[in-house]
């Protein structure tokens, strides 16, 4: 077989030569006839050589294939292994089934041939400095847990798209608070700020009129984007393409975790800050990988603004007869004496804080789509209502610790239908001598099979300190050392 080293050598020698064809044929390797034919055609090896067309073997798929076509013109979208196993069905031993990779290159082939066409995608021009994509995404699949307990939760990602420099920090939800929280994070590990593109939902943007497509950005989120002084941008309606370099690199962030918590031996954190410092480590290292494009666009980003913008939304409402506050239209408890008061709610990402002439009243975890109440708040009523307790609309918050719902349960066992008012009791024991006190008298009741009554529990709680006996210092004498000097004088 010539290659084309050799067909190159050999035109180099006749055109040198004058046309010797013996000579080239020779500083060639070939033979005279082939260089000959090399000659007169004009053509190299790759140009002469017949293309195969001829079987070698018998078709192991002939007898299913006619059907086959007949069925991928009927539904183009058919996948190879889902037809070619109800062939099988259908033709029963017709075709050996391990010919299942045979079937799969001639439908492969039938496609190209006959198949619709494929997406195509546009390589885009990216500036280093001008443009930071920003997008969530679900990490349920990841299965952390924060001491012990599953933690729900998604990411907050943002991409340089020049560079593919990232950065992204674990949020309850997709929501305005942590679009401002997870931006300035990105911002503040870069060093710098560029432009800001996100989606149309409503993190960012609001319908203008009911029915209408057309859309504006938030109030908030523009008040971010001045004192970032920075130009909002969105992608256009119904198209994630354009968002697309950190649409790719969601599941790229959540395989490179993945492959991390394996390495770690386990998903399961001490607190929220560890897991964020975790994925922060994590954005690190793949930062670091960027190498000069990254260090690159870092330069060109604009300047920091002096500080953030502050992340907690104010609200303002009023407190209802049920010592309760709708902030972002859920309830949120305060002290019963500021019923019927207007209160202010400051609502971050994590928390929200309840402010009444300038002093906070109360601090209540924010939870996407449910609002909390304090037993602290009500207790005081509840003792005196508990008739209340079995239907209260917030009954699953006056359970602070696991502890307090096993005693619960525990009363219930021990008398059915009369356990709502010692539990009571306990919440407001907890109340006054201290919830971590309570917590842990009740969890030595329980593992010694004791019945958590209020006066025991309470008994147990203010007894007094044993007595300490007072150890007086060992002074030792010094006379047996004279003793001894003078027997060892003698």
């Amino acid at each position: 077989m010539i290659t084309d080293q050799q067909h190159k050598r050999l035109m180099k020698e006749i055109n040198q030569n004058g046309g010797a064809l013996g000579r080239a044929a020779m500083k060639a390797g070939m033979d005279r006839k082939t260089a000959r034919r090399y000659v007169r055609t004009g053509q190299g090896p790759r140009e002469l050589k017949k293309p195969h067309t001829w079987r070698t073997r018998q078709d192991p798929v002939q007898a299913i294939w006619p059907e086959a076509e007949r069925r991928l013109e009927a539904a183009p979208t058919l996948e190879a292994q889902a037809l070619f196993e109800e062939l099988l069905k259908q033709y029963p031993g017709a075709v050996d089934p391990r010919a299942l990779r045979t079937f799969r290159r001639r439908v492969a082939r039938w496609r190209r041939k006959h198949g619709e066409d494929l997406e195509v995608f546009f390589e885009q021009v990216r500036e280093p400095g001008r443009l930071m994509e920003l997008d969530w995404t679900d990490a349920a699949e990841l299965k952390i847990t924060i001491a012990g307990a599953p933690y729900d939760h998604k990411y907050c990602h943002s991409v340089l798209p020049y560079s593919n420099g990232e950065w992204a920090i674990p949020c309850q939800s997709e929501s305005a608070s942590s679009l401002i929280a997870g931006s300035q994070a990105a911002y503040w590990e870069f060093g710098g700020v560029c432009d800001i593109q996100t989606d149309r939902s409503s993190t960012a943007t609001h319908q203008l009129r009911p029915g209408s497509k057309e859309r504006g950005y938030n109030e908030r989120y523009l008040a971010l984007c001045d004192h970032l002084r920075i130009k909002p941008r969105t992608i256009n309606r119904d198209s994630p393409d354009e968002n697309g370099d950190v649409e790719s690199m969601n599941g790229h962030l959540k395989r490179r975790i993945e492959q991390r918590l394996l390495l770690r031996g386990t998903r399961d954190f001490g607190s929220e800050a560890q897991y964020a410092a975790f994925v922060a480590e994590v954005c690190r290292e793949l930062n670091r990988r960027r190498g000069v494009k990254f260090s690159e666009e870092l330069k060109l980003l604009r300047p920091l603004p002096a500080r953030p913008f502050p992340d907690a939304e104010e609200v303002t409402a009023r407190v209802s007869c049920f010592a309760t506050a709708r902030v972002k239209k859920l309830p949120y408890s305060v002290p019963a004496r500021l019923i019927g008061a207007v209160v202010q709610g400051y609502v971050s990402e994590r928390e929200v804080v309840i402010h009444y002439l300038n002093e906070e009243v109360a601090r209540h975890p924010r939870i996407p789509g449910k609002g909390h109440v304090s037993y602290h708040h009500v207790i005081k009523w509840l003792v005196r209502k508990p008739g209340a307790f079995a239907h209260y609309q917030h009954r699953e918050d006056l359970f602070p610790q696991p502890v307090f719902r096993q005693a619960h349960q525990r009363l219930q066992a021990a008398d059915p239908g009369k356990s709502d008012r010692p539990y009571l009791r306990l919440l407001e024991l907890a109340h006054k001598l201290g919830e971590d006190a309570v917590a842990a008298v009740l969890g030595a009741f329980l593992r010694e099979g004791c019945l958590p009554d209020p006066d025991a529990v309470k008994a147990r709680l203010v007894q007094p300190a044993p007595s300490l006996v007072a150890i007086l210092p060992f002074v030792p004498s010094l006379r047996g050392y004279d003793a001894l000097l003078k027997e060892v004088a003698s």
